[in-house]
């Protein structure tokens, strides 16, 4: 239909196929049209067989591009008790057999098998948080850089447009795959690198293997380049290669930015899934994200480690453009979900002094104080919601994103902004709250939210006063649910009792609570695998088998007799399996 006699990039996706700015391969795919190129996504491939969703559309002119998926397949696929979760939120009607484990590497191998001169370029959250030595939850052990077990060339890590595009035009213009080790944010593996005097030299796997410290002693650095303005390249001896780290491109303009969020999606799923739920994008179909980057920080989070800590915001007119695309949807009934963002109350934010965040390796700007040079100032936000809020079609405008309510307790010098803080509670709370507010304590003991980066309990006790005061001023009858982590390193069971008694003295009976899940790149899985907080090195206790972890949960549910919550979590991490399934599988056992 097109007149294409040949396509220039092929992608392959481990998540269904939705055309809208939150979904990674589509955005890589309108940056790459919108470029010039001739791009076809296939989404969800099946990997068993003769291969022919890999060979449907031939060889492309430059590259194959592989996006394992929104999230990490491992986190997708299990629980934290590693059984396999209710549902793949990224595929159609939920189903669990449409991607492998590992697709990255699995959809790398057939690529290779298949195609041996054709470059193989990672991307997406799998590759990104598995360019280094990473501990691996689900296998037990520590794994070399996936660019070591996936036979590709590069990796391109973190939010990718500026490199995709680069990388696309140096292949165009004829580059060898194997001679392009000079883009910003990619990775490649090299047995020729010489290290220079600007490069971190990490201690290489084999001395992780032998030595946990080691590992610990690296992910210090790890980090903070990966959050740094101005980083040095990571070198990591492998074997007998090194995998070198690309420092990040700086964050994106915010012309860049609406740039990319102005491209023609449809915002809707293939028409191949017609009549199908696909979960994930139920979440998201009437939501808008207003800026990209999260300086939070906390430990458990892979979120600036993929996007940076440094705040890009889109303008008001871009996002107001998308709001008006969102109210034109059939199904839009004028509520909009969410207008938020990584954490939904940091648009607008950045250090006053910016010569001072270019030399700055704090891995969060709030934690363990909020930075004096952070300006805090939260009515460009509040210019945002009153602009959508005055749009026709909107009813009410939801806040989903998680509210960071250290910012808005905190008292700088700025009175401006200290005024804008109490403007925008008052405003959350009265107007964009949809019964319930849901925020992030995730613990109550200081020691381990200290490990988390996350503010005092005190301060949830101080913001809950101010939401029920309002309430009461407002005559409304709304509810603050706090999140909370078991098992987090750290976290003893006299941790979890205390807990459980003051959240039951606070009158809360608890729902919206995890058991932390070591996932790649984070403090959190660095303490959980070495035993070593990786700033202070300093050893880190953390329970580790199923029968710790569940003993620290259940004081999550004291109002629950013991066998009510045996089998409420049975119920929730156990899959029921088909009758006929089951008769089938004893009798291949007898």
């Amino acid at each position: 239909m097109r007149g294409w006699d040949e396509l220039d990039i092929i992608l392959f996706s481990g998540d269904a196929y939705v055309d809208h700015p939150s979904f990674g391969a589509a955005v890589i795919g309108r940056i790459l049209e919108a470029a010039g190129y001739r791009v076809a996504i296939v989404p969800q491939p099946d990997w068993h067989g003769d291969y022919r969703d890999f060979k449907k559309l031939g060889r492309p002119r430059l590259f194959f591009g592989i996006s394992p998926g929104c999230m990490d397949s491992m986190v997708n696929k299990y629980t934290a008790n590693r059984r396999l979760r209710s549902e793949d939120a990224y595929s159609p009607d939920g189903r669990h057999d449409l991607r492998p484990e590992y697709p990255t590497i699995v959809y790398s191998k057939i690529l290779r098998e298949l195609y041996p001169d054709v470059p193989i370029i990672l991307g997406g959250i799998e590759a990104s948080l598995r360019r280094l030595a990473h501990y691996d939850y689900w296998q037990d052990r520590l794994r070399p850089s996936i660019l070591c077990d996936a036979p590709a060339d590069i990796i391109i890590y973190g939010m990718g447009e500026k490199p995709i595009l680069e990388l696309a035009r140096r292949i165009d213009a004829g580059e060898d795959i194997h001679q392009i080790h000079d883009i910003p944010q990619t990775v490649y593996l090299s047995a020729d690198i010489t290290p220079t005097a600007d490069d971190i030299v990490l201690h290489s796997y084999e001395d992780c293997l032998k030595d946990k410290r080691s590992q610990a002693e690296n992910f210090r650095h790890i980090e903070e380049q990966s959050n740094m303005m101005h980083a040095q390249r990571l070198l990591q001896k492998t074997g007998r290669s090194f995998v070198a780290v690309n420092p990040p491109y700086p964050p994106m303009t915010t012309e860049e930015l609406d740039a990319s969020f102005d491209l023609p999606y449809t915002r809707v799923p293939h028409l191949k899934y017609k009549g199908k739920r696909i979960p994930a994008y139920d979440m998201i179909r009437h939501s808008v994200n207003i800026h990209r980057g999260c300086f939070g920080g906390c430990s458990f989070c892979t979120i600036s480690a993929h996007q940076g800590k440094f705040i890009t915001c889109r303008s008001k007119e871009s996002i107001l453009r998308e709001v008006k695309q969102v109210t034109q949807m059939d199904d839009f009934k004028g509520y909009l979900s969410d207008l938020g963002g990584p954490s939904a109350n940091m648009y607008g934010m950045h250090g006053r002094n910016l010569n001072a965040c270019e030399k700055c390796k704090r891995p969060s700007c709030i934690q363990p104080q909020i930075c004096p040079n952070l300006n805090t100032d939260h009515s460009k936000l509040l210019n945002i919601y009153h602009a959508v809020d005055a749009l026709p079609e909107i009813k009410k405008s939801f806040i989903g994103s998680g509210v960071r309510y250290d910012l808005l307790l905190y008292k700088s010098k700025d009175e401006k902004a200290n005024r804008a803080a109490m403007e925008y509670t008052r405003e959350l709370i009265t107007r964009h709250v949809s019964g319930r507010l849901k925020v992030a304590p995730e613990h109550t003991s200081d020691r381990v939210l200290h490990l988390m980066r996350k503010p005092s309990f005190q301060q949830f006790y101080e913001f809950k006063r101010i939401f029920d005061r309002i309430n009461r001023e407002e005559g409304l009858r709304q509810q603050l649910i706090p999140y909370f982590i078991s098992s987090h390193p750290g976290c003893t069971e006299a941790d979890m009792a205390e807990l459980a008694n003051l959240t039951r003295k606070m009158g809360y009976k608890l729902e919206q609570v995890q058991d932390f899940t070591p996932t790649p790149m984070t403090v959190s899985t660095e303490m959980f695998y070495t035993g070593y907080d990786p700033y202070t090195l300093e050893p880190v206790v953390t329970a580790k088998t199923q029968k710790e972890k569940l003993a620290q949960r259940e004081y999550f549910f004291w109002y629950k007799d013991k066998q009510q919550q045996h089998g409420d979590y049975r119920a929730k991490h156990h899959r029921e399996e088909p009758k006929e399934e089951k008769r089938g599988r004893n009798r291949r056992r007898k």
